[in-house]
């Protein structure tokens, strides 16, 4: 019997926003995005997933949030048969510990990533905080990331902490409009590249989330910025098979 060569391939997938309004039914999107781990687990030999996975994620010492049971069996699904996940936290699920690499096989990151794939040096992180010049981005930043805070906020009771976290995180997504690209000088992410492919010129691709926009452009003779959409109106993906990196839409 002849044997088939299936040839690896390795996946990035961000801002999913999974329990935010912004989805019609977030219950299906978390469906849709477990049909694409389904799908992809066939050829992957590792899956990025590269922040704000969940619109809202706090881990308490005993207490994780109601709900994703479909996407967390999965996930556990997809490392047991050997696939190694990577996750990354974003500015709106930071508040991890070790629950979903314990429960669910997964490696996480807590910052951004400078690795090898398949001959290509990536740099990989979600975005939040890179180039980023606001004042006001970086003091509430300051404060998401302040382990004495985040003891503080772990004190009080989850009913009154998880409401509470749904409603910033809708009231900034109304608030800050529709994401739409504003070129290659103004995106602080490309404006970041740029800067860091001086430092580190063997930088082949630099992918991203967070700001929620489709780019794949070439900002060097060698290196590219990826921005992958995400999975609330664009439900897209990128996907590297040695060669070339793609950005591709799932159920289109």
């Amino acid at each position: 019997m002849n044997s088939i060569t299936v040839s690896k391939k390795v996946y990035f997938l961000a801002d999913a926003h999974l329990g935010s309004i912004s989805h019609t039914n977030s219950i299906d999107a978390e469906r849709k995005l477990c049909r694409w781990l389904d799908a992809v687990k066939q050829d992957a030999s590792a899956i990025y997933l590269l922040g704000d996975i969940f619109d809202y994620w706090f881990e308490y010492k005993y207490v994780v949030p109601k709900g994703f049971t479909r996407l967390l069996g999965k996930l556990a699904e997809v490392t047991d048969a050997g696939v190694e996940v990577h996750f990354f936290i974003g500015n709106h699920d930071i508040w991890l510990t070790d629950y979903l690499a314990k429960e669910c096989g997964m490696i996480l990151h807590f910052g951004p990533l400078t690795t090898d794939i398949q001959g290509k040096r990536f740099f990989l992180a979600h975005g939040d905080g890179l180039g980023d010049e606001s004042r006001s981005f970086h003091i509430l930043r300051k404060i998401f990331h302040s382990k004495f805070l985040r003891k503080c906020f772990s004190a009080i009771h989850p009913r009154w902490t998880i409401p509470l976290a749904h409603a910033w995180s809708n009231s900034s997504r109304e608030n800050g409009g529709v994401q739409e690209y504003l070129g290659e000088e103004r995106e602080y992410l490309i404006r970041f590249a740029k800067e860091k492919l001086t430092l580190a010129p063997d930088i082949n691709y630099f992918v991203f989330g967070h700001r929620h926009i489709l780019l794949n452009l070439s900002i060097a003779e060698q290196s590219h910025v990826v921005m992958l959409g995400d999975w609330i109106t664009f439900f897209t993906y990128a996907v590297f098979d040695g060669k070339t990196m793609k950005l591709e839409q799932f159920e289109s």
